[in-house]
């Protein structure tokens, strides 16, 4: 039994693992999507869209790990709690995955012309920077278990919801010269970057439950 129950971690331990992984591709993806989105890059871009099959792959792949765990082991209590809890993050991630993908496609699609003007670069900057801080932190969070770390996460998503305000509050409370399909390009990247930070909010409130066994 004692083999048996290392063979069973060294699994879950290795599923954990696997999501912060999936964490690291995914910043990588936003980063990137962001240095596209602000500097006109369409090679960056055709990467960053390219490279979110790759993740869908790792996150099928996680998936298909988890459901084979439960299948062979049959877990109970808080071990299958923590496979449930896996399976709802690694979709959770996959998301954000897709978020940073949606950036990089309207990156592609302005190219050459840049798709923010330029006295809205330091928003999109500062709201790419603080969904790579978040998913940044939502790797520590996976791999130590760290529910304090967990609980600042909601207070990174309300910095996040600040900048998505400014964003709107720029596009509707003064006189607009960069012509509609700019207008509605820019809400879409809004809405992009607070979903993103949506779906980490939901990450670490997955943690904190597996931890805790109640949400916070």
């Amino acid at each position: 039994m004692p083999l048996i129950r290392s063979v069973f971690q060294d699994e879950l331990d290795s599923v954990s693992e696997s999501l912060v992984n999936l964490t690291t591709t995914v910043s990588t993806a936003m980063s990137q999507a962001t240095d596209a989105i602000l500097n006109a890059d369409l090679k960056v871009a055709e990467e960053v869209i390219a490279n979110d099959q790759k993740i869908d792959e790792f996150q099928h792949d996680i998936d298909s790990r988890i459901i084979d765990i439960i299948a062979r082991q049959q877990p109970v209590a808080t071990d299958l709690r923590a496979l449930v809890s896996a399976l709802r993050m690694s979709a959770d991630i996959e998301r954000m995955g897709d978020f940073a993908h949606h950036v990089a496609k309207i990156a592609r699609m302005r190219h050459p012309q840049g798709a923010v003007p330029a006295e809205l670069v330091a928003t999109i900057k500062s709201m790419g920077s603080a969904a790579v801080r978040i998913t940044e932190k939502i790797g520590v969070v996976i791999a130590t278990r760290d529910v304090e770390m967990a609980l600042e996460i909601e207070g990174d998503d309300d910095e996040m919801d600040a900048l998505h305000r400014d964003l709107i509050a720029a596009l509707v409370d003064k006189p607009w010269n960069h012509g509609i399909e700019v207008a509605i390009n820019l809400t879409l990247l809004g809405r992009y970057y607070e979903r993103y930070s949506d779906h980490a909010v939901s990450v670490s409130r997955r943690v904190y439950y597996l931890v805790k066994g109640e949400y916070a």
